[in-house]
């Protein structure tokens, strides 16, 4: 039983800590919750706690003397007697005997009356109980405490101490406490710069698409500006400023230009949609002379500007040539052209070659006839199969665009559609003259083949095919090849497309 100090003690500890019935119970060690809150109740609307703890017994007085009578007349035995009654709890019939027998028959028990331990007593528990001295069971019994209670204690001096051991062994003497807690802090801080450097490279990568491995020296004033507004809800400006080494007065000049209306927003638009028209083909020269033709004044290299912010980039892809070397099927003739693909005139000098496109749906071929003077193609046929029809074909349509007079010279590969029987006696038959590169010499038809690579870089490469058939292949494969004659313009033509040109120096088209 609790006496009345006891018992006042913790219902002041219970005001004084605003209520919090784990802080009294962490610093004396008792009551229950319903304990304590009993008290409190009476001290409220009494204003004092009984003298004697006579009320709080839920045990009659006969029951009491029933329960002190059988511990005296069997062996004085608190177990036995509480196994037999089924009542009280031990800590009870300790009491009861204490107080009902006289002083010299009183028995030599263990006080179970709570105690205010010392701070120095909790500490001393709590470094018993963490050393392994003992069971916690044991421990608690040295210090007359409860095992709860010494739970509680060592979480409360773990808590207060960083969760930190609490063995009495003080820290060797050759351990440097100062610059151990200094070397980790400048641990932290570098943690913190490296995660700061990660977020940047990060955002980076998603808001301006560059690289993971960009260098941030090489970032302009206006990417920087935008990466700090991007971030600087999770670090502070000094620190992103430090780290993209960029002035402070740098940065608010840059997020004043970012708020101001973009002159150029009408042409930007204009220049995105003049790349998608081109098949994402033109740079900035040939855009800018694209605007220019529409009457719009502007400097190349704010063109140039808009492109790089809009990432207008143009896609080059090399990919395998196909081959249509069959061997010397036919007498081998003389390469005429030797290089030389320049002309003065159209149908002088006519190029043609095979080159193939692979779809998930099958192969399609084209075989087109490139004028040199120009570089229009003059005729083309597609297929699904790179045979002698194919090639055939392509040069009969190419015959009748030709004028009185004109005999030009036709130079091919060593490919076995232009060493057939069909095709010799076509070129025969027009008087056209044969040319042909030699063995696996690609620059011997250089012209012809930087076609095929316009071609394919312009309107094949870097879009996804899947799902489209080869006839459907074919149409989108033709209506770039009359693009490519009638608006892809040319910057060595003055900005305009191969049909643009003849029709400005007079000739009939």
């Amino acid at each position: 039983m609790y006496s009345y100090e006891d018992r006042m003690r913790a219902v002041q500890l219970y005001i004084k800590y605003d209520m919090s019935i784990a802080t009294v119970r962490r610093e004396l060690g008792y009551p229950s919750r319903g304990m304590l809150y009993n008290w409190y109740r009476e001290f409220i609307e009494k204003g004092t706690l009984r003298s004697d703890n006579a009320g709080y017994s839920k045990y009659t007085k006969e029951q009491r003397k029933q329960a002190v009578a059988y511990y005296l007349e069997h062996g004085r035995s608190i177990s036995r007697t509480i196994k037999a009654l089924g009542f009280p709890k031990s800590t009870a019939l300790r009491d009861w005997v204490q107080e009902d027998l006289p002083k010299d028959k009183k028995p030599c028990l263990t006080s179970r009356k709570p105690v205010r331990y010392t701070p120095k007593q909790r500490e001393q528990a709590v470094i018993r109980l963490c050393a392994g001295d003992g069971t916690t069971r044991e421990i608690a019994s040295d210090f007359g405490a409860s095992e709860s209670t010494l739970r509680a204690w060592k979480k409360h001096l773990l808590d207060e101490r960083c969760n930190t051991t609490m063995l009495s062994k003080r820290p060797p003497d050759n351990v440097d406490l100062v610059a151990l807690a200094q070397q980790a802090e400048e641990l932290r801080k570098e943690v913190y710069c490296l995660q700061l450097e990660r977020d940047i490279l990060q955002k980076a990568g998603e808001i301006l698409k560059k690289d993971m491995g960009i260098n941030l020296a090489i970032l302009t004033n206006r990417e920087k500006a935008v990466l700090i507004d991007a971030l600087k809800k999770t670090y502070r400006l000094k620190e992103l400023l430090k780290s993209l080494n960029m002035a402070k007065s740098s940065y608010f000049y840059q997020k004043c230009a970012l708020n101001r209306p973009d002159k150029y927003i009408e042409l930007r638009s204009r220049v995105k949609d003049i790349f998608t028209e081109a098949y994402s083909s033109y740079g900035y020269r040939r855009i800018h002379a694209s605007i220019q033709r529409e009457g719009t004044c502007v400097s190349e290299k704010v063109v140039r500007k808009i492109m790089e912010q809009e990432h207008l980039i143009v896609t080059s892809i090399r990919k395998k040539r196909y081959s249509s070397y069959v061997g010397e099927i036919s007498p081998e003739v003389e390469n005429i052209i030797d290089r030389d693909f320049s002309a003065s005139v159209p149908n002088s000098k006519w190029l043609t070659d095979i080159t193939e496109f692979s779809l998930s749906a099958g192969k399609v071929y084209l075989s087109p006839v490139i004028d040199c003077f120009d570089g229009m193609a003059v005729s083309w046929a597609i297929g699904t199969s790179p045979n002698a029809e194919l090639a055939n074909s392509m040069l009969e349509a190419s015959l009748l665009l030709l004028g009185k007079g004109e005999r030009p010279i036709i130079h091919s590969d060593r490919g076995g559609h232009y060493r057939w029987p069909g095709w010799i006696e076509l070129v025969n038959k027009a008087k056209l003259t044969r040319s042909m590169s030699k063995k696996g010499c690609l620059p011997d038809n250089s012209a012809c083949e930087g076609f095929f690579g316009r071609v394919k870089n312009e309107m094949f490469y870097g879009r996804s095919w899947t799902g489209v058939s080869t006839c459907e292949f074919m149409r989108s494969l033709d209506i770039y090849m009359r693009w490519y004659n009638e608006k892809r313009i040319k910057m060595s033509l003055g900005a305009k497309s191969p049909l643009e040109y003849r029709r400005s120096i007079g000739l009939t088209v």
